[in-house]
């Protein structure tokens, strides 16, 4: 994660330099400078997600110049076989984003469905482990 974290340093680094350099050419005009400020944010966000794994976790094989493939041999994660709730949050958010344009009553009921889809994905292997 090492190398995840340098790169989005460089992004956020980026993000700073022109926002800066855009609030004080521009004559301090509000959207361009906030959209950047923002994206200096997220990715300064993310390289610290990503330095923080990599300080609490320590060194993938990949990020090892000497590693062989077989360091990286073994089960990666638990991929359920199907699932009902990806497609009910997908419904739920198409039927939310054309509740906002028809009306008050088909957003909130696809509303509901959003958060039944997303529960249902968060909640569905909760006790897989025990």
């Amino acid at each position: 994660m090492k190398a995840e974290a340098y790169l989005f340093a460089g992004v956020a680094g980026f993000f700073l330099a022109t926002g800066v350099g855009y609030g004080w050419w521009s004559g301090r005009e509000p959207a361009g400078t906030a959209a950047l400020t923002v994206a200096f944010i997220m990715s300064s966000l993310i390289c610290f997600f990503f330095a923080h794994n990599h300080h609490r976790r320590g060194a993938r094989p990949e990020d090892r110049r000497h590693a062989h493939i077989a360091d990286r041999a073994g089960p990666v994660d638990f991929f359920p076989a199907r699932s009902p709730y990806p497609a009910l949050t997908g419904f739920g958010a198409a039927v939310t984003a054309v509740g906002l344009v028809f009306g008050l009553w088909l957003f909130i009921l696809g509303l509901g469905v959003l958060c039944a889809g997303v529960g249902g994905m968060a909640f569905q292997y909760v006790h897989r482990g025990e």
